[in-house]
């Protein structure tokens, strides 16, 4: 009764951009006696609530250990014994005769003075943990990273690593162009990238240089002094790096009538090989998605539907898109946040 214009959909496009909700129960599975139901979620290229014709474990679609997702993964974290794994069961995209992938992973080893209970999000270096050459990074709140191979098998185990205090919660992203791992510190000024190698434990650290910083009106202004603030790091499938400054005062001020928020600002830098990060309210055919999900950036113009030059987000209280052109935000339609905790509901692709 949430939405009465949702549809059943069997598939997405390869590769098109999802939004996780939940699920609706249907039944329990009489071979297993799991309680199972429907893949719910929302297609922004359609911009409507659909329910896929997958069966999916309801402790999936409810489960509030989701700690995050990279390329249509979903990691879920077990309080009991700190153990990880990855799933595909959440991925209306895969195949209905297809049999649901899921990879265990060890528990998590906790480094002195920090902590592996709260996750900031997750990252991996290949479409798939299943190759080889796969390396997943999970970032917690605090000072602590650890990456892992996922398909090592009774091998696999977790390295541990300290980032500078500057990064305490900080989302981590994978560089196809570097072929590290990075995140943006605290205030955007500095950068950090991290491997399994040589850059284990000496990361690469850079000094952003923020040029051409918008003039921002009084109500901005106070928003910037008194609200959440993110830092993310993204990069477009060309190969061209941005970071997003996100600032939040955690209100929720839709109604009815409204057609936009005031509460959230989005500035946007692209970053060139020097260190200088330019304002630009243009990005071209370029939109990003931001969650608990890793950061990723796609071409508008190869999904009909997608809006192009703007930030599609899941906020404390909502969810919905940032125009970069007029810096206006708009909810998304059809969705009640009130019954989407932003802590379990992301972004995803393939």
């Amino acid at each position: 009764g949430r939405n009465h214009s949702r549809r059943f959909s069997s598939s997405l496009c390869t590769n098109q951009p999802y939004l996780i909700l939940g699920g609706d129960y249907c039944g329990v599975d009489l071979i297993k006696g799991d309680n199972v139901g429907h893949l719910e979620y929302y297609d922004p290229c359609k911009g409507e609530v659909k329910v896929s014709e997958k069966i999916v474990p309801m402790e999936f679609l409810e489960l509030m250990g989701r700690i995050g997702s990279s390329h249509g993964w979903v990691a879920s974290l077990n309080t009991r014994d700190a153990s990880m794994s990855l799933i595909d069961d959440l991925n209306p995209t895969t195949s209905l005769d297809s049999y649901p992938k899921r990879i265990s992973l060890p528990p998590f080893v906790t480094l002195p003075y920090c902590q592996t209970q709260l996750v900031s999000n997750v990252a991996m270096s290949s479409a798939s943990p299943e190759q080889e050459d796969c390396v997943l990074a999970v970032k917690f709140f605090g000072p602590q990273l650890s990456l892992c191979k996922p398909c090592s098998g009774p091998n696999t185990k977790w390295f541990n690593i300290r980032t500078p205090n500057r990064f305490f919660n900080s989302q981590v992203m994978y560089s196809r162009r570097n072929q590290m791992f990075c995140m943006a510190a605290s205030g955007g000024h500095y950068t950090g990238s991290w491997d399994l190698h040589k850059h284990r434990h000496n990361p690469i650290l850079n000094q952003l240089k923020l040029q051409n910083f918008p003039k921002l009106m009084q109500p901005e202004l106070g928003l910037l002094d008194s609200c959440f603030r993110r830092e993310d790091l993204v990069e477009s499938p060309t190969g061209e790096s941005f970071l997003v400054k996100w600032y939040d005062d955690g209100s929720s001020s839709y109604s009815d009538s409204e057609k936009s928020k005031t509460n959230k600002l989005f500035l946007v830098f692209k970053i060139d090989e020097e260190g200088n990060a330019c304002y630009t309210q243009d990005i071209g055919d370029l939109c990003i998605f931001l969650s608990k999900s890793e950061p990723f950036c796609l071409h508008a113009s190869l999904y009909s539907g997608l809006t192009p030059n703007s930030v599609y987000f899941v906020g404390f209280d909502d969810i919905g898109v940032c125009n970069l052109a007029t810096s206006t935000v708009h909810q998304i339609p059809n969705i009640n946040p009130d019954n989407y905790p932003s802590m379990t509901t992301f972004w995803l692709h393939n």
